[in-house]
């Protein structure tokens, strides 16, 4: 595909043209639910890779690393310079091969500006992440995490 090619109309598009980026997003094969909120900044690795539920939104400068399956659940935020990395390589193996392990952000869940979320790591409903956090282990539903490494340091109300 010629993501590539069409990255230039996605990242000069102004601002409020949500539904063009959307469309651009889901001509180069992403899941888009309806309402999703992508800012033209936003860095976007394979949007094959991308499922993106309605509502949610991912702001300025965030990037979306989908070497292998992300799931951004709805009404889910991925604040501004979030970085959601679905690539590794296998350090463990002399040659460190690439590997690609999803990415699941749930439902409702909030990932706070400049977070890093690893790959292979499931973020469940309604959890948050804080600012600057560095997730390598699953976040488990309703729990707020801060910190590198990210530990828990509350429960969230519903």
């Amino acid at each position: 595909m010629f993501w590539g090619l069409a990255t230039p109309f996605f990242r000069l598009s102004p601002r409020p043209l949500w539904g063009w980026r959307r469309l651009l997003l889901r001509v180069f094969g992403a899941s888009v639910g309806s309402d999703v909120h992508v800012f033209p900044t936003v860095r976007i690795t394979l949007p094959w890779n991308l499922d993106l539920g309605a509502q949610c939104a991912v702001g300025d400068r965030a990037i979306l690393y989908a070497l292998g399956p992300i799931v951004i659940g709805p009404r889910t935020t991925v604040s501004q310079g979030a970085h959601i990395c679905a690539g590794t390589h296998d350090w463990r193996d002399p040659t460190m091969p690439l590997l690609k392990p999803p990415i699941e952000i749930g439902a409702d869940a909030w990932v706070c500006a400049d977070a890093f979320i690893g790959p292979d790591v499931t973020i469940g409903d309604g959890a948050i992440v804080g600012a600057r956090a560095v997730v390598t282990k699953s976040v488990a539903p309703g729990l707020i995490v801060a910190g590198n490494p990210a530990r828990e340091i509350g429960k969230r109300n519903p």
